[in-house]
């Protein structure tokens, strides 16, 4: 398990230094510190105090470090995951990654090649655990084990196809595990096979599919309308 290694193009534009915030107001005397201890606050990055923030985080998460955001995050995950098919070092990986992360999801699994393509996440694998799979049997196996007290969390497929059922007013499991395919090509006859339910999300123009990262943002935005409680404060 990972939180992702570098993305390319994590160097801020000139344009990007202006999200964020400057230094913390008052400097190191007004920095928060444990009341007990005086000592500055575990939570908080030095660095980032005495610089400022300018990453891709809610401003509950200003100034922290990497660590103390993934272990609070930890504290509150949902029990959904997703899953994308990567073959062809698919390109929506980085976005599903993201949504993942905005929506608290559990983990991502990434199955097939191991290398994928970090730029769409904006950073946001740092935040995000991602579990690789070498083959969709891999990923059964693990998901076999992987629900409470070591029951199986189902896996339900996202597709388009001849007898899926619409995921609209599906009821999805609270613990599951989503699974995607492979950018134009859906998912593979093994994912197919290893899924307990195919899905399809409903559309009414001429595109024949939608984009693998829409699709995933969409299925799990279903799950938490259904299962997701108020948000916490920003």
């Amino acid at each position: 398990m990972t939180h992702g290694d570098e993305p390319d193009g994590d160097r801020p534009s000139d344009a990007a230094a202006d999200v964020g915030v400057g230094p913390w107001p008052g400097g190191p005397d007004a920095w928060p510190r444990d009341a007990a201890s005086g000592e500055l606050d575990p939570r908080y990055d030095p660095e980032l105090l005495a610089h400022g923030d300018r990453r891709n985080v809610v401003d509950r998460y200003r100034y922290w470090t990497v660590e103390a955001v993934v272990a609070d995050l930890d504290t509150r995950r949902h029990p959904f995951h997703v899953a994308i098919e990567n073959w062809q070092h698919d390109l929506n990986i980085g976005s599903v990654v993201r949504t993942a992360n905005a929506f608290l999801a559990a983990e991502v699994h990434v199955v097939g090649r191991r290398r994928w393509n970090r730029r769409g996440a904006m950073v946001t694998d740092r935040y995000q655990h991602v579990r690789h799979h070498p083959t969709v049997d891999d990923l059964l196996a693990w998901a076999s084990t992987a629900g409470r007290d070591g029951t199986v969390l189902p896996v339900l497929g996202v597709d388009n196809l001849p007898g899926s059922v619409p995921l609209e007013g599906y009821p999805l499991p609270r613990a599951c595990v989503l699974l995607f395919g492979q950018e134009s090509v859906g998912l593979s006859d093994a994912a197919r096979a290893a899924a307990q339910d195919v899905l399809h999300i409903a559309q009414f123009g001429s595109t024949r599919s939608i984009n693998a990262g829409a699709a995933a943002a969409i299925a799990m935005h279903a799950w938490v309308a259904q299962h997701a409680g108020p948000r916490p404060a920003a």
